[in-house]
């Protein structure tokens, strides 16, 4: 029996919100997951992993998942209030990120390690400086007034396709970050797939919800 397009329309949105609440427990849990492992204080590399697991799986995934029509916990509010909660959390997500940057160039000048040779600290160095130019790009939606030859919808749609882009940057440089001999030996077997899972699951969440803003905003163009 061939489903009707409502009912289709209907499942399609429970598969969504089903996907967005998955996407706040791997968001939280990811972190709180790195932090048992990686015992902040024990050491001072011990700041790196907690503080980029931050930044990159809660505080970024929290500040895109706030405009989800289906599972934002800020749905109720307006729309400014979301920006201003996007904006707070950016914020903090790019000053976990500069932090944890320090402390793992200082820590490898303590310990005579040459800066950025391998594939996670070259991402992780990227990713940083991409959040960077993203939050300053986030400025000319507050000041469109700034970009004179440039609408606010071009200004917003090309904001949210260079913030998918650091987002995944992010979730590529987690994903290296578990490739590391300090994460590896620590995390086997099928743990280690699954944490592997948590960043891929939440930038598969994110990458729907943008694709489907976009698509959205072309259909009330028409």
């Amino acid at each position: 029996m061939a489903l009707t397009a409502e009912t289709e329309s209907r499942l399609y949105r429970s598969l969504r919100a089903a996907a967005g609440a998955a996407a706040h427990l791997v968001a939280l849990g990811f972190p709180v997951a790195v932090a048992v492992l990686a015992r902040p204080g024990s050491s001072l590399f011990s700041w790196h992993p907690l503080l980029m697991a931050l930044a990159f799986s809660f505080l970024m995934t929290e500040a895109l998942l706030v405009f989800s029509p289906e599972t934002s916990p800020l749905r109720a509010f307006s729309r400014k209030v979301k920006v201003r909660v996007h904006w707070a959390l950016q914020l903090l997500a790019l000053l976990c990120a500069l932090l944890g940057l320090g402390i793992v160039t200082y820590n490898k000048h303590l310990n005579g390690k040459v800066h950025f040779v391998t594939w996670h600290g070259l991402t992780g160095l990227l990713t940083v400086l991409y959040t960077c130019g993203q939050c300053a790009g986030g400025v000319l939606l507050l000041y469109p007034k700034l970009m004179k030859n440039w609408t606010l919808a071009k200004l917003k749609l090309y904001h949210a396709t260079s913030g998918l882009v650091g987002y995944l940057l992010g979730c590529a440089s987690l994903m290296l970050g578990m490739c590391s001999q300090w994460f590896t030996t620590s995390v086997t077997g099928v743990s280690w797939y699954l944490a592997m899972l948590c960043p891929l699951l939440t930038s598969l969440v994110i990458m729907n919800q943008v694709s489907n803003a976009y698509l959205y905003r072309k259909r009330s163009q028409h």
